[in-house]
């Protein structure tokens, strides 16, 4: 099993998105489960199950992980392929965030569409890698600061962003050949206070919150 993968198809991604299909994905990160294993949890007809696993792995989401038999009847034990999934933003087709739309630093929108093109294209590097049985070679560093001000904050940024254009400009080399481009992205933004229970939470922000 995987610890992550990138749901690229919208397809599969509107199949995992079902609640239903998504209880039982869930389920079967824990283990290996038959449909009636699952049936008693979720309290669904196995009949039902059976049906919405049979959607699960027609689009890689779930697999076979044995059978077993249990009195006349062979049961398939299935298993979730990975531990979490996350949804690509290229399953958006033309809607998909383009951060080349309108560039931004200070736009809290445009870091989002930078982040789903992130998601989209290490999504799409995690598939081609996992193709040719070769490791991915990246990078992430993720640490906090606080700032005892904005105006802290805001000389924080322009000596990170001095930093890391000097440091582009030492490597970068465009006429290497044989190399190979890389992305680099930096980001920047205010740590949310209590983590998201789930997705109908809604979290009370104030508009101080947000500006400073």
């Amino acid at each position: 099993m995987l610890d992550v993968t990138v749901i690229e198809d919208p397809a599969a991604a509107a199949v995992s998105l079902d609640p239903t299909r998504a209880r039982l994905l869930a389920e079967l990160t824990e283990g290996p489960a038959s449909a009636a294993m699952l049936a008693a949890k979720v309290g669904l007809p196995r009949q039902k199950v059976n049906y919405h696993l049979k959607a699960l792995e027609k689009h890689g989401l779930v697999e076979l992980a044995g059978e077993r038999r249990k009195g006349n009847v062979t049961e398939r034990l299935m298993r979730a392929t990975a531990a979490s999934y996350v949804i690509s933003p290229g399953a958006l087709g033309a809607v998909q965030p383009d951060p080349d739309r309108a560039r931004d630093q200070l736009s809290a929108r445009w870091l989002l569409a930078l982040a789903a093109r992130l998601v989209r294209d290490v999504g799409a590097l995690l598939t081609g890698a996992a193709r040719a049985r070769k490791r991915l070679a990246t990078f992430a560093l993720d640490g906090e600061v606080r700032f005892a001000s904005a105006a802290d904050r805001a000389a924080f940024v322009t000596e990170l962003t001095q930093g890391v254009e000097a440091l582009i400009l030492k490597y970068h080399d465009g006429a290497a050949e044989g190399g190979r481009d890389h992305r680099v992205v930096v980001a920047l933004h205010p740590e949310l206070k209590e983590p998201v229970p789930d997705a109908d939470a809604r979290l009370p922000t104030t508009a101080r919150e947000l500006t400073e």
